[in-house]
């Protein structure tokens, strides 16, 4: 090699490390930057055993592969990381340039870990609030957690019943729930972090001291321990509590704080579907009362109801119907059904509040017209702008037959039909409930013959529009038609017969909700032993 180094390599004045070696692995020349990153580095010396090994392999293959100076290698020299850029002499030896890359690298690294820490949070969000079922959001969060932030998770939620709803994950593993009836305060900072209360850094939680009902089986001596809490609407959702086993590296702040980013958005998720649930048991409780009842046989006489609200997914609307057993026997039972105008929750709960008063209304039943005006005026005074329709019956069985009072306030007539299948229409006419200052309607008295029922039932069915077109009502005529080919059947097979019908015609076309109550006299005597209260003990 020449003595005097090329004019595009000035070796010997640039601020940078450069050290020059030859095709064999020889070190010609260091600068003074070099020698002071490479210690003991000498002209002369072989490059292996004088620079870290991924320099040195980086020569080789610069030697082996051709020159060029495209080529880029980086490694560590101690505790920072440096570029390696190669320059190719004219007689092939290889200057080789250092620049500091440890800033940089460690910037990269940063961002790298936000984007992922990001990306996981994104994911995490998603896949918490993808279901608003408590347990499955403590199984999610165990699991995300043991797998990207601990060895192991514990998602601990409030006290309930006197035990710790508990879920634990191991790495790799799956969620396994428990109910413990432990102390919190075993642990250093779970008690706070259940009340919500910030978190206590984990260089203060000695991990020998963790209790042994903390650690999973199987997961072996705990090296670090991070406790924080799991926030809430308002009120704690829990706590989440991280494990790493002794010989893996302590959570570090930097760690910590992510932690109590995940444990937010999982608390938000916990704390939602906590509140579904708890909305969804208050509103499994009200609607109890406010679902229509099962009908059955009632001092021989049958009774079979059947009802569909307007949309599928809603379990109530505005139609309602109800049967009340005689309080003595030999006294009638009465019936009502109605039509709250409007649809789903807003008509159901006027729909609840017309249910309650005709039951406080009962020891009048027998007057039909004093239950309606009573009735109206509680609806007339309510703040409700609503008015409703009904239909009511007193049915009593004497000697076989069934004898009936139906009283309409502007409802469909109910609709007889005998035993041939003659289908007869309700004498009885009234005005609308709770818009007029007075509710005149009339009586009529029906009588059922062994075999022959009246049909209630709200405009829901008559005029629910389908078809072949899709635009045409079910309507009064083929509702009439259906029924006089029911004769015989029983109350219950009635019921459903009108249902399909109703339901194939509308297909999932929008309709009103529908009810339909059967008022039926029975073929058969009833065993006087069960008080008419038990179905189908019948004989002939």
């Amino acid at each position: 090699m020449s003595t005097d180094a090329p004019a595009y390599v000035p070796w010997t004045s640039v601020p940078y490390p450069v050290l020059i070696a030859d095709p064999a692995g020889a070190v010609l020349h260091v600068n003074a930057q070099a020698s002071g990153l490479f210690p003991g580095i000498r002209s002369g010396a072989a490059l292996a055993g004088s620079v870290p090994t991924w320099l040195a392999d980086a020569h080789a293959r610069q030697v082996a592969d051709g020159p060029s100076d495209n080529v880029l290698v980086s490694g560590p020299v101690g505790e920072r990381t440096f570029e390696a850029h190669p320059t190719v002499q004219d007689d092939g030896d290889v200057a080789w340039w250092f620049v500091d890359d440890t800033d940089h690298r460690l910037a990269r690294e940063a961002l790298r870990m936000e984007r992922e820490r990001t990306a996981f949070l994104a994911e995490a969000s998603n896949t918490l609030l993808s279901s608003l079922n408590l347990e499955r959001c403590m199984d999610v969060t165990a699991r995300l957690a043991a797998e990207h932030l601990a060895d192991a998770a514990l998602v601990i939620a409030p006290r309930s019943a006197h035990r710790l709803p508990v879920v634990v994950c191991l790495r790799g593993g799956g969620a396994q729930r428990f109910q413990w009836n432990v102390d919190p305060e075993e642990v250093p900072g779970l008690g706070e972090a259940l009340q919500g209360f910030p978190p206590v850094p984990s260089r203060w939680v000695d991990p020998a001291s963790a209790p042994a009902w903390l650690v999973p089986d199987g997961f072996g001596t705990v090296g670090s321990i991070v406790v924080t809490p799991l926030p809430g609407h308002g009120v704690p959702a829990g706590a989440l509590i991280l494990l790493r086993r002794s010989g893996e590296t302590a959570f570090s702040e930097a760690e910590e704080v992510f932690a109590r980013l995940f444990a937010a958005r999982a608390g938000a998720a916990m704390s939602a579907a906590r509140l579904y649930a708890e909305q969804s048991s208050l509103s499994r409780t009200l609607m109890q009362d406010l679902l229509p009842p099962v009908l059955h046989q009632i001092s021989g006489v049958d009774f079979a109801g059947g009802y569909r609200p307007s949309k599928d997914h809603e379990r109530i609307g505005g139609d309602f119907y109800d049967v009340h057993p005689a309080a003595t026997d030999g006294e009638a039972s009465f019936a009502v059904l109605g039509d709250v105008c409007g649809k789903g929750l807003e008509a159901a709960v006027l729909t609840g509040k017309i249910r309650n008063t005709l039951q406080a209304l009962l020891p009048m039943a027998d007057d039909h017209q004093r239950v309606i005006d009573l009735l109206n005026g509680a609806l007339i005074n309510s703040r409700h702008t609503r008015f409703a329709t009904l239909v009511m019956a007193s049915a009593v069985r004497k000697a076989g037959s069934v004898r009936l009072q139906v009283t309409s306030a502007g409802h469909p007539p109910a609709l007889i039909v005998r035993s041939d299948g003659t289908v007869e229409e309700g004498s009885s006419r009234g005005t609308l409930v709770g818009v007029f200052p007075t509710a005149r309607a009339t009586t009529a008295q029906e009588t059922l013959a062994p075999g022959e029922f009246c049909v209630l039932f709200t405009d829901g069915i008559t005029e629910a529009k389908g078809g072949p077109f899709g635009d045409e009502m079910f309507g009064e005529d083929r509702l009439k038609d259906a029924l006089a080919r029911c004769a015989g059947m029983p109350a219950e097979a009635i019921v459903e017969h009108v249902q399909m019908l109703a339901s194939q015609w509308v297909g999932s076309a929008t309709h009103d909700d529908m009810a339909v109550m059967v008022i039926a006299a029975p073929r058969s005597h009833h065993l006087s032993a069960v008080d008419g209260h038990t179905r189908g003990r019948f004989t002939a």
